[in-house]
């Protein structure tokens, strides 16, 4: 009568305080550049070293350009933590993908890409869509700088068990709607505190018939309705995802995971502390019209009026719609928008590439429209241009931009203007979190590239529809 999540969890549990608490056994640590640097200060303040370096991986994202990065890095402070990253990676003998090596990129899109993250684990980042992880059957979640201490000290980390939440999608996609549609939707009916407390295991058809890389698209959305974490069950789909990747088990190796993997999944008699049902096939494509992601619409929806919202929730609704410009009862299609942004952990691997590439393909970006396309890691860069995506791309007037998290926030120089529309499909649609003033709407990749193309919100569905002649194939 075990979940999934108990089944890992239990399986890493190290030891047990008499108030609960618990101490778990981490099999994996990502380290970035912004999260880290007080944690390896603390380690030398202690004379400690890592207790376990081969299980720790080292990654700057957060911080580097995506331009010219064969260049030193022009901004200091962002020169700074990338270059104390390095420095502590080396003075620890740790793992390092810098600048401009072909493991680089956003860590939530290499650990998977690579390998390094696989069924069963545990994994931590001092980054909270580390979620993302959870979509190979993983217990992943986020961690402060000083549980990052912790962890790098001893590989444990102290927590409390989270409570148990099973969200079932049955039925099957309509044409037109993603993974991040999906996700938003999900959100928006659960809220951003719908999940709080809770550890989701994801399930039903429609996760079933899910690819790996829309999985780490639910799974990474997680976070923002309030969950510890999000996972989804392996199976044949994430097993051949995983075959072959660099730091995958190989040959007997790989048939002794496979089968202890083969047994990570929810019992039929498992109970959870909470069960939600959705289907499918209400979903529709989705943006967000607000400050949260949970403020979310279907594209050819409105914006609620005022008298929907409950008299508490007023005066937040209030602040959020003149954050953006917007008025109760306006229309979303149709409005015009200044930049879009393909990119993150959250939307930046191939299949989102191919994706906006689809809508793209024979299109010319609108000339008002300030486009950044950023892949996920170099490994999604070299799939983009094996594929002639790149070609696509820049007959359409886009330019593709070098990997990194990008316009996700504003600690790079990818900020946008005070002021300014971006259609995002990165993760958050904070005041000021895509640069101070910024007004975000989050999207999925094929409502970005309608954006992109139209130059205001358009229904990707339209040009779907176009492009059905053009016998597009990836």
């Amino acid at each position: 009568m075990k979940t999934l999540f108990d089944k890992i969890w239990e399986k890493h549990v190290v030891d047990a305080l008499p108030d609960g608490t618990i101490q778990l056994y981490i099999d994996r640590l990502y380290c970035h550049e912004v999260t880290s640097p007080q944690a390896f200060a603390g380690l030398r303040e202690r004379g400690l070293r890592p207790f376990r370096p081969e299980r720790v991986t080292c990654i700057p994202d957060h911080n580097i350009p995506t331009l010219n990065q064969d260049k030193p890095i022009e901004d200091p402070v962002s020169k700074k933590q990338v270059d104390t990253l390095e420095r502590n990676a080396a003075d620890f003998g740790l793992a390092y993908y810098g600048l401009q090596h072909p493991k680089n990129g956003v860590i939530h899109v290499v650990g998977p890409e690579n390998g390094l993250t696989q069924p069963g684990m545990t994994l931590v980042c001092g980054d909270s869509h580390t979620s993302t992880h959870g979509a190979l059957g993983a217990i992943a979640f986020g961690i402060g700088t000083s549980e990052v201490e912790m962890t790098l000290a001893t590989q444990c980390i102290m927590q409390r068990k989270p409570q148990t939440m099973r969200i079932t999608i049955d039925g099957k996609r309509k044409p037109g709607v993603t993974a991040k549609d999906i996700a938003l939707y999900m959100i928006r009916k659960m809220t951003t505190g719908g999940a709080t407390g809770y550890f989701i295991e994801y399930a039903g058809e429609a996760i079933r018939l899910a690819t790996m890389e829309d999985r780490l698209t639910i799974c990474n959305l997680s976070i923002e309705m309030g969950a510890r974490g999000g996972m989804i069950a392996p199976d044949r789909v994430t097993f051949d995802y995983l075959k072959g990747r660099d730091f995958a088990p190989r040959d007997s190796e790989w048939e002794k995971a496979l089968a202890y993997w083969e047994t990570l999944h929810s019992d039929e008699d498992a109970v959870f502390d909470k069960e939600v049902f959705f289907q499918a096939e209400d979903i529709e494509p989705m943006v967000t019209y607000g400050t949260n992601p949970g403020m979310g619409v279907s594209i050819r929806e409105r914006i609620p009026a005022l008298e929907s919202m409950g008299e508490t929730g007023r005066i937040s609704f209030r602040k959020a719609l003149d954050y953006m410009g917007f008025q109760p009862g306006d229309p979303m299609m149709g409005k015009r928008i200044d930049y879009v942004f393909l990119g993150s952990c959250t939307n930046g691997r191939i299949e989102d590439f191919r994706a906006f590439a689809s809508l793209a393909k024979g299109r010319r970006k609108a000339a008002h429209v300030t486009a950044w396309l950023v892949p996920g890691s170099w490994m999604v860069e070299r799939q983009i241009k094996a594929e002639g995506i790149d070609k696509i791309l820049a007959e359409a007037g886009f330019q593709l931009r070098q990997p990194g998290c990008s316009a996700c926030l504003a600690m790079n120089d990818d900020k946008i203007p005070d002021g300014k529309y971006a259609v995002s499909t990165s993760n958050r649609n904070f005041e000021g979190r895509q640069g101070p003033g910024s007004r975000t709407i989050l999207a999925g990749p094929l409502a970005a590239a309608a954006a992109a193309v139209t130059g205001v919100i358009a229904d990707p569905r339209e040009l779907m529809n176009e492009s059905l002649t053009s016998n597009i194939d990836f």
